[in-house]
């Protein structure tokens, strides 16, 4: 499939093959903090986004992107906002425009009213400060209503378009509430779909690109790992391959060239799915074993049922179980979820690996694995995964503390 297919703007509901296309957005506000906060908010709900301030060509960016939504801060003040109306109404804009700012505002209900006037579609005012809920609640009409399918990607085309990325979500020491990680999850920003999920494009495992896909991956944390490093200081990453990378007798190799010469690195963790693991179980121990040499530790992932089958290991050269989210989510309601959980920490605590509790999303659910002992956390209750510039300044920069 031909992804640099050209899209008709003036179809709003056009779809490419079955996916609805994602809507674009423009930002416009004096203040760039605000502009890069909301344009990040945006593409997490789907949106492609672009920033302008409000003393920019702004008729030249709109004619070029023409979005769907403009979104516009009041920080230049009444004048321009409604300077920026009177250009939309020109332009015969039939989007949507969503201001924000001071709920109780009379400049603020005074452009509110100018845009109606001239007959624009004002979306009801996002006040700040504001939530993601807010937000979404805002620019729902905007969202596409079916789920996103799986559609055929052509990888080699991903990778050499550079629409591919790394997205971070921290892994947090449950005991001293101190960054202890970040697993490094793979994206697509596609420049027609936006941001989509790796469910929508991850190739067979056995595909003849998933190997350039994992050293993609490999060679991205590692460059990532340098910017966080120089910026904050080190962090452990991990990132996801599975067993049949290892198959290929010279995968190690070839991934320890990748890691930097740089005192401040103290190695990379591999995290292999469970399932996989258990499946391929001698390819999985020996390469672990060649690994550790190398001060790569492997994680196994996604551990859930098939946990009894550790249980015959001699030697466990793994360094990490984590615990998959179905016996973790609701494990604070659910007794059987506990006894899973705790036989799977006697397990680990045996063999002297360390534990993280995954998808946890509630703090009933914090609370409950930090008593059954967990290691680490790892879950939306403390930050979904983030692009690396929106990690460094929300994680690396700032101490932890328990969401309320």
């Amino acid at each position: 499939m031909n992804l640099h297919k050209t899209i008709d703007h003036a179809n709003a509901g056009a779809t490419f093959g079955r996916r609805k296309i994602a809507p674009r957005a423009c930002i416009t506000d004096s203040k760039p903090h605000i502009r890069n906060f909301l344009r990040e908010a945006l593409e997490e709900l789907g949106f492609i986004a672009c920033e302008c301030e409000p003393t920019e060509n702004i008729g030249a960016l709109l004619a070029e992107q023409r979005p769907d939504l403009v979104v516009m801060g009041l920080s230049a003040g009444g004048i321009a906002a409604t300077g920026m109306l009177e250009l939309l109404e020109s332009m015969n804009f039939d989007g949507k425009v969503l201001l924000f700012g001071p709920q109780v505002s009379p400049m603020v209900t005074a452009i509110q009213a100018f845009g109606e006037q001239r007959g624009l579609a004002m979306l009801p005012l996002l006040p700040t400060p504001f939530c993601d809920n807010d937000l979404r609640d805002r620019v729902r009409p905007l969202l596409p209503v079916e789920p996103p399918p799986n559609p055929p990607v052509d990888v080699a085309e991903a990778i050499h378009a550079n629409w591919l990325e790394l997205w971070y979500q921290p892994k947090i020491d449950l005991h001293s509430l101190t960054l202890k990680g970040a697993e490094a999850l793979i994206r697509m920003r596609h420049p027609t779909w936006g941001t989509i999920p790796p469910a929508s494009f991850l190739p067979d495992k056995a595909d003849p690109y998933f190997g350039a896909l994992s050293s993609f991956v490999t060679s991205r944390a590692i460059k990532d790992w340098r910017y966080f490093v120089t910026e904050y200081g080190h962090v452990e990453i991990a990132i996801n391959l599975p067993v049949t990378f290892f198959q290929d007798p010279s995968a190690i190799a070839n991934l320890a060239s990748h890691l930097p010469d740089h005192p401040a690195f103290e190695g990379l963790i591999v995290e292999i799915d469970g399932n996989d693991l258990i499946r391929n179980l001698p390819i999985a121990e020996k390469a672990a074993r060649q690994l550790r040499m190398h001060n790569i530790g492997v994680s196994v992932d996604d551990l859930g049922a098939d946990w009894p089958s550790l249980m015959e290991l001699k030697d466990f050269p793994f360094v990490e179980i984590k615990v998959d989210r179905e016996f973790v989510a609701g494990c604070a309601d659910d007794r059987l979820k506990q006894i899973v959980c705790r036989r799977i920490l006697e397990l680990a605590d045996g063999f002297g690996a360390r534990t993280v509790a995954e998808g946890v999303e509630t703090r009933a659910d914090f609370l409950a694995v930090r008593e059954l002992g967990f290691d680490l956390i790892q879950g939306f209750f403390f930050a979904k995964p983030m692009e690396p510039a929106k990690f460094a300044r929300k994680i690396l920069g700032r101490a932890m503390t328990v969401p309320h």
